[in-house]
């Protein structure tokens, strides 16, 4: 009796080398998803930049009306500068955001140094500031903030700031005179970003340090040693203003002199 197709083991061979599936199939399956996954991320990544150049297309836009109401006047349209204001080409955007988070800009007066107040803008007028003067022309950045939180080596922090920064700030600081009317601002109190940005920039009389001077993790150190300066109070006792010898001695000329003048009359009063 002949045996059926399915029994034959001949045919059965070929049947289930016919039913494989070709080597190219799972090259192409590869190629098709490798295609898909790439044309998803790509479209991802172009919307997201889409956005991104809008939502900074429209604060360049603001700022630029911000500036030419508040600033252009001393600065010029074109940030070129006048006589009586400097240039902002090339400043950065961390610059405008020091002076202009803190208050110092737009100037009250002219004088020595602006001092801080008030600012008249609004965190996003801010931003929006900066972004217009920033798309004109490279500069510092505003600062990450993996440098600004204050728990990096405070040590190291003192050492920086007593060799680069104490001999206007005081070592405690609590800020100093200088010449011709001008002064060293105390540090006691202010953000972290703007210590950074002070750094960076180097606004009026403060020198510029900038990542070849002092590399941003040493920023921080420093950011840190004012922090704990913030939050450690003196053990010492009454601190007199961290203003060193001068309020000291003053301390001990006026109350110390004034106690012993004052005895001596008491005696003298007695024993009349």
């Amino acid at each position: 009796m002949a045996k059926s197709a399915s029994q034959d083991p001949l045919t059965k061979g070929r049947v289930r080398k016919q039913g494989r599936r070709s080597p190219l199939a799972s090259i192409a399956l590869i190629l098709i998803g490798l295609v898909a996954t790439g044309g998803v991320y790509a479209l991802f990544t172009t919307s997201a930049n889409a956005s991104t150049t809008a939502a900074s297309s429209a604060l360049t836009t603001e700022g630029s009306k911000l500036f030419q109401a508040n600033c252009a006047t001393c600065h010029g349209m074109n940030l070129e500068g006048t006589k009586v204001a400097p240039s902002l080409i090339g400043v950065g955007a961390a610059s405008v955001d020091f002076q202009v988070s803190t208050g110092r800009m737009p100037a009250a007066a002219s004088g020595p140094q602006e001092e801080q107040k008030p600012s008249q803008f609004t965190a996003q007028q801010t931003q929006a500031l900066y972004t217009f003067v920033a798309s004109k022309a490279p500069g510092p950045g505003i600062p990450s903030k993996e440098y600004l939180g204050g728990n990096d080596n405070a040590a190291q922090g003192a050492l920086l700031f007593r060799t680069n920064c104490a001999m206007c700030h005081n070592v405690a600081g609590a800020g100093g005179a200088l010449t011709e009317g001008k002064f060293a601002p105390a540090l006691t109190g202010v953000k972290a970003k703007t210590i950074y940005e002070a750094m960076e920039t180097g606004p009026q009389n403060m020198p510029v340090f900038n990542d070849k001077n002092l590399t941003p993790m040493q920023k921080a150190d420093v950011i840190t040693y004012l922090k704990y300066l913030d939050n450690n109070p003196s053990p010492g006792g009454l601190d007199l203003g961290n203003l060193g010898p001068v309020s000291e001695g003053l301390f001990l000329w006026i109350f110390g002199l004034g106690t012993i003048v004052g005895v001596t009359i008491w005696l003298t009063a007695k024993a009349n």
